[in-house]
C-alpha cells in the first residue's frame, strides 16, 4: 500500500486538498498586487516592504481572529461563500483601528473532511473581501482532521498585517475633552453573539430555513448577512483632509457597545452614548422579542446597529460624517467625550485588560 493510500485509509485525502487549491487560485490571485512576490501554493507568502523606506518610523500592526459559532449556521444551510467576508471583517477591520493600512492576510481552515467545492467557496469569499479592503491574501492552510471533527464540520481563522506611521497611530492618547463620538452603522449581527442567537432559536423551535414575516426572509438568510467591511473607506478617510481630525476608532465586536468604546478612551474620561440617535435593525428587535428580553439587555453581546465608533475633533464632526456617508458608511453623532470628576455609577470602565475611559448608554432607542 502506498503512503498516499495509507493516508486516505486514515481519512485524509490529499488529492481533494490539491483540487481545492486549484478551485480557489483565481480568486486568490486577484488580491495580489505588485507587492506580492510569488504565487499561490508556496510554503510561505512573500510581501515586498520596500515602500516602507518612505516612512519615518513604520510600525507593523497585526490581528488574528475567527468567526465563532456563526459557522454553525453556514454549515447547517450548506452556504459557505459569505463566511469568508465575516472572517476578513473580524481580522482586517481590527487593523484599521490603530490607523494602519492593511497589507496582507493568511487564513486557516480546519475540517473533518476536505470537500474541494466547500473549501473553495470559503476561500473565494475571503479573497473577495480581501480585494474589497485592499488586502492581499498571500497564503493559508487547510487541515483535514478526521476523527476529531465531523465530516461536515469546519472552523476558520485568519491573521493580517498592516502598517502605520508611528506618529499617526490612533488611540486614547489622541482623544481630547469635547471630542465628538460618531457611530458607523453595521450591516446586522456581524459575527458576534451567535451562541445567544442559536440558543434563542433553539428554545423557540425555529429552524434556519423557517420564514420570518418580521424579517421578510428566512432566518438563515437574515443571520448569514455578511459583516460590513470598513477598512477601505476608513483608510481613505485617514489619508485625506479629514484624517487628522480622527483621534480614535473602535471596532464593535465581542463585548458589545460600551465596553469597546471605553477601550479607546483615555483614563479619566467618560462619555454617554445617546440611544435615541438610532433604531436597531429588525433582526435585533425580533430576537429580543422571542427571548422576552430588551434591546438594552443585549448591548454587551450584539452591536445593535453600530459597527464602529470614531472619536473625532468636534469642529470636524460634520465633515467626517459627510465623508463617511459619501463613502457608503452611514454615520451619525451619538455623544461627546468629557474629562473630569463625576459619578460613574452605571458606566462601563475599560475592557479586555485596558484601563480606559468610562461609557454608558442613555435614553431609549428610536422606534
Amino acid at each position: 500500500m502506498s503512503a498516499n493510500s495509507s493516508y486516505a485509509a486514515a481519512g485524509v485525502d490529499t488529492a481533494a486538498g490539491d483540487l481545492a487549491v486549484e478551485l480557489m487560485k483565481e480568486a486568490v490571485a486577484k488580491t495580489h498586487g505588485p507587492n506580492v512576490v510569488g504565487g499561490v501554493g508556496g510554503f510561505a507568502g512573500l510581501f515586498d516592504l520596500s515602500f516602507a523606506k518612505d516612512y519615518a518610523k513604520p510600525l507593523l500592526a497585526t490581528s488574528t481572529d475567527g468567526v465563532g459559532t456563526k459557522i454553525a449556521i453556514a454549515q447547517a444551510l450548506d452556504v459557505h461563500d459569505t463566511i469568508g467576508q465575516d472572517l476578513v471583517g473580524m481580522v482586517v477591520d481590527d487593523i484599521v483601528v490603530v490607523g494602519a493600512t492593511p497589507l496582507f492576510m493568511t487564513d486557516y481552515i480546519a475540517c473533518g473532511k476536505v470537500v474541494p467545492e466547500r473549501i473553495a467557496a470559503i476561500v473565494t469569499g475571503i479573497a473577495r473581501a480581501c480585494a474589497e479592503t485592499g488586502t492581499a491574501l498571500v497564503g493559508g492552510e487547510t487541515a483535514e482532521h478526521p476523527g476529531l471533527m465531523g465530516a461536515d464540520d469546519y472552523d476558520v481563522a485568519g491573521a493580517a498585517v498592516g502598517v502605520v506611521e508611528a506618529d499617526r497611530v490612533l488611540g486614547a492618547e489622541r482623544v481630547r475633552d469635547g471630542d465628538a463620538i460618531l457611530a458607523i452603522a453595521s450591516s446586522g449581527l456581524h459575527s458576534n453573539g451567535f451562541s445567544l442567537v442559536r440558543h434563542i432559536l433553539a428554545q423557540q423551535g425555529i429552524s434556519y430555513t423557517d420564514a420570518s414575516a418580521e424579517l421578510g426572509t428566512t432566518w438563515g438568510e437574515a443571520l448569514l448577512e455578511p459583516t460590513r467591511l470598513y477598512s477601505g473607506q476608513l483608510v481613505q478617510l485617514l489619508a485625506g483632509a479629514n484624517g487628522e481630525a480622527v483621534h480614535a476608532l473602535s471596532h464593535v465586536t465581542g463585548g458589545g457597545l460600551a465596553a469597546n468604546l471605553a477601550r479607546v478612551l483615555p483614563r479619566g474620561s467618560w462619555a454617554e452614548v445617546d440611544r435615541s440617535t438610532w433604531s436597531p435593525a429588525p433582526v435585533f428587535r425580533v430576537l429580543n422579542d422571542l427571548a422576552g428580553t430588551t434591546l438594552e439587555s443585549t448591548e454587551g453581546t450584539w452591536n445593535l446597529g453600530v459597527g464602529f465608533f470614531a472619536a473625532v475633533d468636534a469642529s470636524a464632526a460634520e465633515a467626517v460624517t459627510a465623508e463617511l456617508d459619501a463613502l457608503g458608511l452611514p454615520t451619525w453623532r451619538v455623544g461627546t467625550v468629557a474629562v473630569g470628576e463625576r459619578d460613574l455609577s452605571g458606566f462601563e470602565q475599560g475592557a479586555k485588560g485596558v484601563d480606559g475611559g468610562a461609557v454608558r448608554l442613555v435614553g431609549s432607542y428610536a422606534s
